[in-house]
């Protein structure tokens, strides 16, 4: 007895170790890019427009770029793989040789390295159908990148919906669209919400794919066919070209907070989820 509460001692104390490894991970990195950027981090700088390749003026172009560019991602990205989702875990035969084709394929996507991605968003969007580096070819490039993160969480959340859920619903006359739309995606909201948020923070980190297919101006977007630099862009050219290391740590401060609302925005919107569901 007294051996085993020994090792459960012993798990406890490497799991609390694990946890507070991590912690410190977070807390160092956050904080040596808090004392590095906050003292460049005002209105201004988050206001005003970049001027002479960034080393003067703000990021606010950027700011621009990255909301676009995640808005356009996200326009295409979240339908389709909600929707392909939907159709594997409650349309298609599971062990059919389509699903597990579409499964595959989902699978190697999320493996394959972003600067691919950016190649075949450059060939494809960019030269091949003419639309030059531009929002619209960044946007929907990020598109594809992030298509299976969504489909991955959003069939993981689909499939932990009890499936008593649907047999009350159709027992009680529900067509099988309705049990889906009424229930089982409510159901699956929280997961499904995971996984758009994944997305956006590999949107917002994203530089290689971006570089490629979206361009790097500082110009203000007027259109989907303008090129734009995101934040992530800007801190990269600024500290790769030594344009401004002091500007870089301020963008790079502005990029974790805006990470750390839009996760504590979704937070709420999932306990709130959660609540409803339950």
């Amino acid at each position: 007895m007294k051996a085993t509460n020994r090792l459960e001692k012993i798990i406890n104390l490497c799991f609390w170790l694990s946890a507070s490894v991590i912690a410190g991970i977070f807390i160092i990195i956050i904080g040596y890019i808090a004392v590095k950027g906050f003292s460049v981090v005002n209105l201004d700088f988050i206001f005003t427009a970049p001027t002479r390749a960034g080393k003067e003026g703000g990021i606010s172009t950027t700011i621009i770029g990255t909301v676009y560019l995640t808005a356009v991602a996200l326009l295409f990205a979240v339908p389709l793989g909600v929707s392909t989702a939907i159709y594997l875990e409650e349309y298609a035969r599971r062990k059919s040789r389509f699903a597990r084709l579409v499964n595959l394929t989902a699978e190697t996507l999320a493996g394959i390295p972003s600067i691919i991605f950016g190649l075949f968003g450059f060939v494809f969007f960019v030269i091949f159908l003419n639309l030059g580096w531009s929002i619209l070819s960044g946007g929907m490039t990020l598109a594809i990148m992030i298509l299976p993160t969504i489909t991955r969480t959003a069939q993981e959340a689909i499939l932990n919906v009890p499936h008593e859920y649907r047999e009350n619903s159709l027992a009680l006359g529900a067509s099988k669209w309705q049990t889906i739309s009424k229930i089982t995606i409510p159901s699956a909201a929280p997961g499904i919400i995971t996984g758009i948020i994944l997305s956006i923070g590999r949107v917002v980190g994203e530089t290689a794919a971006i570089i490629l297919t979206a361009g790097s101006s500082l110009g203000m977007p007027l259109s989907l066919s303008d090129p734009v630099r995101t934040m992530a862009v800007h801190l990269y050219i600024l500290a790769l070209e030594g344009i401004s290391l002091e500007r870089a740590f301020g963008t790079a401060f502005v990029i974790v907070i805006l990470i750390i609302i839009i996760n504590y925005m979704a937070h709420l919107s999932l306990r709130r989820l959660s609540h409803l569901s339950s």
